[in-house]
């Protein structure tokens, strides 16, 4: 074999190489990525099956930590490590966006809510909301905080809007979250509480007695964003499975509202 048939051979040989590692390139998954989000309590049964999702599609793994919104954003401001955030309110983001804390064109409104009074499972339905001080008497009201969360921002705002703050404000048994105040009602330690619709619809000891109408508090919404310094092209992919029809369909049969985008 002449040494120009074995230059040949060897650039054919080369070639054929070349073009086999890119197909094993191409077949190889992409790098699985860590998440961290932080998210409203009220999201808790929805936002973990649509999380579940997301890690079988894509090999990424996500790590929740569930707390009211504010608990949450003072936690950030602090500097933790949260790729995302989504919290119950506007109000919240708002601050995290003032501060600078936000990664650029990743924040929008996501889902929406509705606020019910609930009563344990044994709760005859009958009970409407003007019926409530006298119903109550001298037991306890449980409501997340009513002026750091946003459940409980909501429910202090409705009960004000209807002329029944003041009676029964001191009767209130505040929680860190809304998810604490649907527990309380669920076990029978408050017979009443306000929540979230959603809330209500995810605990089988609870019954909704009423529902508060919307223009009687500021509407719910559910906002959510990346934060700054941790929006990764997984974070990313994760802001968008958010607002895939697989997650909607998921949201929509938990009672929430899917705000479009």
């Amino acid at each position: 074999m002449t040494l120009l048939w074995r230059t040949k051979l060897l650039k054919t040989s080369l070639r054929s190489l070349a073009g086999l590692l890119v197909v094993l390139l191409a077949t190889l998954p992409a790098r699985a990525d860590h998440i961290l989000v932080f998210a409203a309590a009220s999201m808790k049964t929805t936002l973990e099956a649509v999380t579940a999702d997301f890690e079988n599609r894509t090999g990424h793994t996500v790590a929740i930590s569930f707390a009211g919104s504010s608990v949450l954003a003072r936690q950030i401001q602090q500097g933790a490590p949260a790729n995302v955030f989504l919290a119950a309110n506007t109000d919240w983001m708002d601050v995290l966006d003032r501060d600078g804390l936000l990664a650029p064109d990743t924040r929008r409104d996501l889902l929406s809510n509705r606020l019910v009074l609930i009563g344990h499972e044994d709760t005859p339905p009958t009970l409407t909301l003007p019926d409530l001080p006298t119903a109550l008497g001298t037991d306890r009201l449980a409501m997340a905080l009513v002026d750091a969360v946003p459940a409980g921002l909501y429910g202090k705002a409705a009960l004000q809007s209807l002329g029944m703050w003041d009676a029964l404000a001191p009767r209130v048994a505040q929680t860190d979250n809304v998810r604490a105040a649907l527990a309380l009602v669920a076990v029978g330690e408050a017979p009443y509480g306000i929540v979230y619709a959603t809330d209500a619809q995810a605990e089988p000891r609870v019954t909704v007695l009423a529902e508060f109408p919307e223009n009687s508090h500021p509407p719910i919404v559910y906002p959510v964003a990346a934060q700054i310094g941790y929006d990764s092209p997984a974070t990313r992919a994760f802001l968008d499975h958010l607002s895939s029809t697989a997650a909607n369909d998921v949201f929509r049969a938990q009672g929430f509202g899917v705000i479009a985008p």
